[in-house]
């Protein structure tokens, strides 16, 4: 096809002044006209500049000259490459753009202000009131009530010293409430956690065997992860969080919440020997084997449906006037191993292990269960932090829990975030800041220094029925019916991680959901949308036919719009998939008997950047159009993907007058110039029209 001059056309939008029968003749004569050439032939383009501008003229004449050529799609100023790269890894890894505040602000406003960022407490603490200390007063105490015999249950459920549990709700709690953003999450261990603890390093060390092993590897673990979560922060690497999406954590939760109550299994039914293993065929295998070895369940099994530490205080009194655990009832060991003693946290950092076999262990359970943990936290606290109208940084509260299990691996506990149910309850109960951790905390403390004892003849089975109780508000029946009305993949990757746990276990479903994820990630990349646009009517905009059915089609001309940046993992694709659209369009038009195809448009609106196999990508396009008879033009270019297409040369082959600024434009000049200029004859009747 020859080389074309500039097209001559004006905007499709009408003018202000136009009275409304004469803006709906002039679309009609732009978009419609009643004549339209047949076939993919070749035609006849001005070809002197004097014919050109006399073409532009004619069509200024039909415009009441009031509009004039195209507005020219601008090629940004070259950046120098220092410039580009700051600005790229500022959006990247700084995108809420924290240094903001420091801007213009003296050293020691400076230094206030870095306080302030890592320990929030010094930013709110001189506005404390009392008012504020009376409703975290009621929170803390409430929340209290429920951490005590949560911690001693899910310490239990990692296979720890039930002890540990009211470590861990002692000085993480405290770490939180200066360094947390958040007004609401209440902190402490959580189960999913605990359970993934158990099993992760259940594969390697017997809890049973070598009890003082598996504890040293469970410290490790926590400081691990501590240094993971607050690496991810200082290093604003939150967004890896991320791939977790709700569908996956809807779908974890919910199975890790089915195999915590499986394992509960043991204390309700009191079986002695009972599997180690998490998946749903172990534990039933290990439940029917030992039928005969079930105890009868103690009398007054109905205290653990009242609240937690109702239950415990009741179930244990109970089993102390009638020394029940004479009698088979299996009650709870504070002190499993000998440097646990009453009191505070004892200092644990000379228990921590980096050596091997066992280091990569406890690497690979402080990743896995930190991630896992800052997404849980995260996401609680973003959740009721939108409840109340403030914000929190992510970034912020990733260092806040890694630093609190850092300083807690060193202080005799373990994993430690912001439980849904504790949260939940503190903020029912009216807190007003972080200080409800303090007071959960203080009464912690005065449990760990004075009530440690009462605790001994407390019953498993209230334990159990504690966890159980807990477990079952994870199991989200509702969000998961939710996702299947919405979205039928994330339903896939829900369930995938529901199997997964329940069915092998709590490692194998969690790699399963995120490969599911980041799988459907890559799809979104490599297999983008792309449409085709028609002109809405008694206007200029172009939309998608499929969403907008009233949207009509330009005849000789296909509108194209590629609905994502073009990379190497989707150039090819995209290739093919123009191509189709170009042959579905043909053989439509061809059976319709309608004007034949003259002109491929390619809406860029929706790319945000191009890389060199995606300019390859266009050009390839292009030399399909060209041997096909075919005009390929680009509209709406973004600022990077016209620097680069300049830059590569391709506005220079594909020719500047072919880059328009809308779609509209583009389509008036496509239609302006394929109903101004005759076909050539041609003169060989067999030209390959098949070429590709």
């Amino acid at each position: 096809m020859p080389h074309l001059p500039q097209p001559p056309f004006h905007s499709l939008t009408p003018t202000a002044h136009q009275s409304p029968n004469t803006q709906k003749k002039k679309l009609s004569t732009k978009l419609f006209p009643l004549v339209f050439c047949m076939g993919n032939a070749d035609y006849v383009y001005p070809s002197t500049s004097d014919e050109a501008e006399a073409a532009a003229a004619e069509c200024n004449n039909n415009d009441n000259n009031n509009s004039s050529h195209s507005h020219k799609v601008a090629i940004p100023p070259p950046q120098p490459f220092v410039k580009s790269l700051k600005y790229n890894l500022k959006e990247t890894f700084f995108p809420d753009d924290p240094l903001r505040q420091f801007k213009n602000q003296s050293p020691p406003r400076k230094l206030l202000l870095g306080l302030q960022y890592f320990f929030p407490i010094l930013e709110w603490g001189p506005r404390y009131s009392l008012d504020f200390f009376k409703a975290d007063l009621i929170s803390g105490v409430t929340i209290a009530s429920l951490a005590i015999p949560q911690g001693i249950s899910y310490a239990k459920l990692a296979n720890l010293p039930p002890i540990l549990g009211l470590y861990s709700s002692f000085v993480p709690a405290l770490v939180y409430a200066m360094m947390g953003s958040s007004r609401d999450l209440a902190v402490g261990t959580v189960a999913v956690a605990s359970l993934l603890t158990a099993s992760m390093l259940g594969s390697q060390v017997s809890a049973a065997e070598n009890p003082q092993l598996y504890l040293h590897l469970a410290f490790t673990a926590t400081f691990f992860a501590g240094l993971f979560q607050a690496a991810l922060g200082l290093f604003r690497l939150g967004f890896i969080v991320d791939f977790l999406s709700h569908a996956t954590i809807v779908g974890f939760m919910a199975g890790a919440a089915t195999v915590v109550i499986l394992q509960q299994l043991k204390g309700i039914l009191g079986l002695d020997h009972f599997t180690h293993a998490t998946d749903l065929v172990s534990v039933m295998r290990s439940v029917f084997s030992q039928t005969h070895q079930s105890k009868k369940r103690p009398k007054f099994f109905w205290v653990s449906a009242l609240a937690p530490l109702t239950s415990v205080i009741l179930g244990s009194l109970l089993v102390y006037f009638t020394h029940a655990e004479k009698h088979g009832v299996q009650v709870l060991l504070l002190w499993q191993i000998g440097q646990l003693k009453k009191g505070l946290n004892p200092l644990s950092f000379g228990d921590l292990v980096f050596v091997s076999p066992y280091l990569s262990t406890a690497i690979k359970t402080g990743i896995v269960t930190g991630v896992i943990a800052l997404a849980e936290g995260i996401a609680v606290g973003r959740s009721f932090a939108m409840f109340k109208n403030y914000h929190i940084d992510g970034n912020k509260e990733m260092i806040a829990i890694g630093t609190m299990n850092v300083v807690g691996s060193l202080t005799s506990c373990y994993l430690t975030t912001g439980p849904f149910s504790r949260s939940a309850v503190n903020f029912n109960a009216g807190c007003k800041t972080a200080v409800s951790n303090i007071v959960m905390a203080l009464a912690v403390m005065l449990t760990l220094l004075f009530l440690t004892p009462l605790f001994h003849y407390t019953p498993l089975v209230v334990l159990s029925s504690i966890i159980i109780s807990a477990m079952l508000g994870l199991i989200d029946v509702e969000a998961a019916l939710h996702l299947w009305s919405i979205d039928k993949f994330d339903f896939l990757v829900c369930i995938s991680a529901y199997a997964g746990v329940v069915f092998a276990s709590v490692e194998i479903g969690l790699v399963l959901a995120v490969g599911i994820s980041v799988l459907r990630v890559l799809l979104f990349v490599a297999r983008p949308k792309t449409f085709i646009l028609g002109n809405v009517s008694n206007s200029g905009i172009y939309r998608n036919v499929e969403q907008y059915p009233n949207a009509a089609t330009v005849p000789g001309v296909l509108v194209l719009e590629i609905d994502a940046p073009i990379y190497f993992a989707n150039s090819s694709y995209l290739r093919e998939r123009i191509g189709r659209w170009i042959d579905d369009e043909e053989e439509r038009l061809k059976i319709s008997g309608e004007a034949s195809l003259q002109y491929v448009i390619l809406d860029m609106g929706a790319v945000g950047n191009i890389d060199t196999s995606g300019i390859s990508m266009l050009e390839e396009v292009k030399k399909v159009t060209d041997r096909r008879g075919l005009k390929l033009a680009l509209a709406n270019p973004g600022a990077e993907v016209t620097k680069k297409l300049n830059k590569a040369k391709f506005i220079d082959n594909l020719g500047p007058e072919w880059i328009f600024l809308t779609v509209g434009e583009a389509v008036g000049a496509c239609n302006y110039m394929l109903h101004s200029y005759k076909p050539a004859v041609n003169d060989d009747p067999h030209k390959d029209e098949s070429a590709v």
